[in-house]
């Protein structure tokens, strides 16, 4: 501004003082090398200076040059129809520029200006502008023309979405040819990817009627939701869902806005929008009615409500009722199930062994998840770890990954009931963390209720605590029983292993009593057999003999394998509170320790013997209970259950006998893929950052996989472990 215009607009001269109180600014740093080269490049590309954009100052072209311009936006344009790539192509940017006659020099002026930078193959603007605000700040027709000039240039058979989403990003009016050659092509592509969402999200904006828009928002949603782009996922959803729709475009809206809460919402919304998909997809896609009620029956399972889960899939009885035939089958056996009487147990076990055995086969995780839960409730959980094995590789190969964090849940279930629990705690860190990176919160509480009861084996109880009130922070709020129920269990157990079996006692009998609706159906016989021991060692044994008449219902069904040694062990902890003949105490050890299956699972096996060895002690029988002492602290050892495995020392020491002796180093077959690689990298002398770079985890990680590789073979050093490692590779 001169200064007869500034004198003009503030009323004073231009040598009159100002009597404002003005802000004292540093004095200018003179430009070094690297500065005055940018500003150099910057002088090429146009005039530039500060100017306000989306809040911030920013360095933005006020007069570009016109190839400056050009070069930005066609950067910008390239990369906006492939959100998952880091930045654009450098090689359709080339040909661009080639295409659009632009300075040969234009490209290196913009990197020396620190506004392009690239990598190998890639792109992108910035800092401190990015694509998206270069984008936003050009004009349509401008963009509409970056795109119909990178339209032409893509390969139309390799390239073809890519062409089409720029043809589509370059006219603003309906076209339904294009739109559907574009929702085609998309539906088409091999990988599940964002940009299949993007091209079902653009084939939308494209078409005239409003049901077709809204079904093919839905639908670009639902992909969305598969590749954890949660933000899309729920902004199309509403979009489609505040359209005027027919009955097929409400419903697919439905099941999407479902699937959404099922991950990461309230669980009872869920429920009820699957209903109301299935109800208006009946009449025209029975496939995708029948995935609603499966759909729903899940729903209902994390609610923890088993009459919801069969009113879900009861229509799926109905013979005439249309259907994929694996489908159908698992919502009848879980239906016949859940009736909560012997014969409808036996019937659905049945059925549901019937789909395991179809899946065996199958090369379809929706298929695979359906048998994997099956073979979990029947207790064939080799075939659980199997089915959901298939699946999870699956899933990594060809998607969607957002499958991921559900498959380690079940698989890191079928680890726990088989009393694997390093394997469990590796499945569910990782599905922890493959949650929490797709944004799905109710996963996340689920594998933090299984770190919970792994960690009520071998950490203190601030850990246990801490993965609790993880879970509770969103359980509580989504109506989540299931992780809640684990969490209950979890914290009790760690009680009962510390010797405070009035506080585990405390904690399960709210879950046990008749009609109590706090403990999830699928989980509350599980938690007896600790409830029935903290009752007895706590003196008050009366509270644990219905739920142990329950269980013995239970044991006898045969869907679990350590049931029945665990109900023979709860009968002779009764009787010992009892005050029966010793005889009869001791019959019920030896038969538990006779009816553990083999293989056991060593755990369960190790807790009969600790029972059994507690009680002979305090019957002054100290020379007997050593032997079984003994055996039980080194399983718990070779188990990771350090907790436990302390109290098993307690006991022995108050026979008057010293601790069992160390356990030799254990097989490296035990270690889970993740500990193997962790315990081969010691052998090669990295440390502990050393191996979190190169397996791109936290040191807290390795850390943690490493404690657990020093308890699984028995070493108690990183030296005694790199021996072990070497003899094991020669």
């Amino acid at each position: 501004m001169r200064a007869t215009e500034r004198a003009a607009a503030t009323g004073r001269a231009d040598d009159e003082p100002d009597r404002r109180a003005a802000p004292r600014r540093p004095a200018p740093r003179r430009a070094g090398p690297r500065a005055t080269a940018q500003r150099a490049a910057l002088q090429r590309l146009g005039a530039w200076h500060p100017r306000p954009f989306a809040g911030h100052l920013l360095p933005w072209p006020v007069h570009p040059t016109p190839d400056a311009k050009a070069l930005l936006l066609l950067i910008a344009a390239a990369h906006h129809n492939d959100p998952d790539a880091p930045g654009a192509s450098v090689a359709l940017v080339l040909r661009a520029v080639h295409a659009a006659a632009l300075a040969p020099d234009t490209l290196e002026s913009a990197e020396r200006a620190g506004l392009v930078h690239a990598d190998a193959e890639h792109l992108f603007v910035g800092p401190p502008l990015s694509t998206a605000a270069v984008y936003g700040a050009a004009p349509l027709l401008a963009r509409q023309a970056a795109h119909r000039l990178l339209a032409a240039l893509l390969d139309t058979g390799h390239d073809r979405l890519a062409h089409l989403l720029h043809l589509a990003s370059a006219t603003s009016e309906p076209d339904p040819d294009l739109a559907r050659e574009l929702a085609a092509t998309a539906r088409a592509r091999a990988s599940v990817d964002a940009t299949r969402a993007v091209g079902l999200r653009r084939a939308a904006t494209l078409v005239p009627d409003i049901s077709t828009r809204a079904a093919l928002l839905a639908e670009a949603a639902e992909h969305a939701h598969l590749v954890g782009r949660a933000d899309w996922a729920r902004q199309w959803t509403s979009e489609a869902r505040a359209l005027p729709a027919d009955a097929v475009a409400r419903g697919t809206a439905a099941r999407v806005h479902g699937l959404i809460a099922l991950h990461d919402g309230s669980v009872a919304d869920a429920h009820q929008s699957f209903l109301l998909a299935a109800r208006l997809l009946a009449g025209n896609s029975h496939v995708l009615a029948v995935r609603c009620r499966l759909d729903a029956a899940e729903a209902a399972w994390a609610l923890g409500d088993a009459a919801a889960f069969r009113d879900a899939v009861e229509p799926l009885a109905d013979e005439s009722f249309p259907g994929p035939g694996d489908a159908i089958a698992y919502g009848i056996g879980m239906r016949a199930v859940l009736q909560a009487d012997v014969a409808g147990i036996i019937t659905g076990s049945a059925v549901l062994r019937d789909v395991v055995a179809r899946a065996e086969r199958a090369d379809d995780i929706d298929q695979l998840l359906r048998a994997g839960a099956a073979a979990l409730v029947v207790g064939d959980l080799a075939a659980a770890g199997r089915l959901n094995g298939r699946a999870l590789a699956m899933a990594r190969v060809s998607g969607p990954l957002t499958a991921v964090p559900r498959i380690l849940e079940h698989l890191a279930y079928a680890e726990l009931r088989s009393g694997r629990h390093m394997q469990a705690r590796a499945h569910a860190e990782e599905g922890a963390l493959a949650a929490r990176q797709t944004g799905r919160r109710n996963q996340i509480a689920h594998h933090h209720a299984i770190l919970a009861l792994v960690a009520s084996l071998d950490d203190d109880a601030t850990t246990v605590r801490g993965h609790a009130d993880t879970v509770e922070t969103v359980a509580g709020a989504h109506g989540l029983r299931q992780p809640s129920t684990l969490t209950s269990w979890a914290l009790a157990r760690a009680d009962l292993a510390r010797g405070r079996p009035h506080e585990a006692a405390s904690r399960l009998a709210p879950l046990l009593r008749t009609g109590s609706e706090q403990a999830h159906f699928a989980l509350r016989m599980l938690t007896v057999p600790c409830f029935v021991e903290a009752a007895a060692l706590s003196g008050a044994p009366e509270p644990a003999r219905l739920p142990l008449a329950e269980f013995a219902i239970w044991a006898e069904l045969a869907v679990d394998p350590e049931a029945p040694a665990q109900l023979a062990r709860c009968q002779a902890l009764l009787a010992a509170a009892d005050g029966r003949p010793s005889g009869e105490v001791e019959a019920g050890y030896a038969a538990a320790l006779a009816r553990h299956p083999q293989p056991d699972n060593g755990f369960e096996r190790a807790r009969t013997l600790l029972a059994y060895g507690r009680w002979l002690r305090r019957s002054r029988r100290p020379a007997q209970a050593r032997d079984l002492l003994r055996e039980a602290q080194v399983t718990f050892d070779r188990h990771g259950a350090r907790v436990w495995s302390a109290h098993a020392v307690a006991e022995l020491r108050a026979t008057g006998a010293p601790p069992a002796s160390a356990q030799p180093p254990g097989d490296l077959g035990e270690l889970t893929p993740q500990q193997l690689r962790i315990a081969r990298s010691v052998a090669d002398g990295a440390t502990n950052r050393e191996i979190a770079t190169r397996l791109s985890v936290s040191i807290r990680t390795v850390d943690h996989h490493l404690r657990n590789v020093f308890a699984t073979l028995g070493v108690r050093s990183r030296v005694e472990l790199a021996r072990l490692v070497d003899r094991a590779e020669a």
